[in-house]
C-alpha cells in the first residue's frame, strides 16, 4: 500500500491557521461605572454593602428580628422574607422596603435597620493605586480629604511623582479625570492643594522618571 505524503507547504499553511486561531484576542468591556448617591460632601449617605452586619428590628415582633450578615451577592434572608436585596441602599430605605414586604404578614409593621460594622459596596470605597506606600481601597468616611486619604495609605514612596497624580471621579454617570498635586500637599505642606474626596474616587499616583 502506497501512502501519499502531504506537500510541505500545505502542512505549513495549516499550522499557520491553527496558530492564528490560538492567538486571536478580543477586548473586554470596560468596567461598569457605578455613580455614588453622594455627590455633595455635606450630604454623605452610607450605603449597605456585602460583609456588613445588620440589626433588623421589627417592633413587637422579636421572633423575626435579629442580626444578619449581608452575603457577597448583596442579599440577606430573614425569617419571613427570603433574599432581600440590601446592598446599595441606605438603612432607612431598607427599613421602609422591609416594612412593605412584611405588611403581607403583619399589620402595620414598624422596622428599624442599623449597621453594626461597616464595609459598604466596593464602588463606594476610595482607591489609591500606584506609588503610595500602601496602595489600597479605603472605606470612605464623612468629610474625608486627600490629606486624610494619604495618611491612610502611608504617604508616597520615594519613587512617586505626586504632582502628576490623577483623581478619577464619576460625575453625571461619566468618569472625569482631575489633576492633583500630592507632592505640594504632603512634602511641601501646601494645604491649598488639599481637596475633598467623595465615595468611589480613584487616585492614581505614577512613578517619577529620573
Amino acid at each position: 500500500m502506497i501512502r501519499l505524503k502531504r506537500p510541505v507547504h500545505l502542512l505549513i499553511s495549516m499550522a499557520a491557521i491553527l496558530l492564528a486561531g490560538c492567538n486571536t484576542t478580543s477586548s473586554l468591556p470596560q468596567a461598569t461605572t457605578r455613580p455614588s448617591l453622594t455627590t455633595d460632601v455635606d450630604r454623605y449617605q452610607y450605603l449597605i454593602g456585602p460583609g456588613d452586619s445588620l440589626t433588623i428590628f421589627v417592633w413587637r415582633n422579636p421572633e423575626i428580628s435579629g442580626q444578619f450578615i449581608v452575603r457577597p451577592d448583596g442579599k440577606v434572608t430573614t425569617s419571613l422574607v427570603e433574599d432581600i436585596d440590601v446592598a446599595g441602599k441606605t438603612p432607612t430605605d431598607l427599613a421602609r422596603e422591609i416594612e412593605e414586604k412584611l405588611s403581607t404578614y403583619i399589620n402595620s409593621p414598624r422596622v428599624t435597620v442599623s449597621v453594626n460594622n461597616f464595609s459598604g459596596p466596593l464602588s463606594e470605597q476610595v482607591r489609591v493605586i500606584g506609588e503610595a506606600t500602601n496602595p489600597s481601597a479605603v472605606n470612605y468616611t464623612e468629610h474625608m480629604t486627600l490629606l486624610d486619604l494619604m495618611i491612610a495609605v502611608g504617604g508616597l514612596t520615594e519613587f512617586a511623582d505626586g504632582n502628576n497624580a490623577k483623581l478619577v471621579r464619576v460625575i453625571d454617570g461619566k468618569q472625569t479625570t482631575f489633576e492633583i498635586n500630592i507632592d505640594d500637599l504632603i512634602r511641601d505642606g501646601d494645604i491649598s492643594e488639599n481637596v475633598d474626596m467623595l465615595p468611589g474616587d480613584i487616585v492614581i499616583i505614577p512613578e517619577a522618571w529620573f
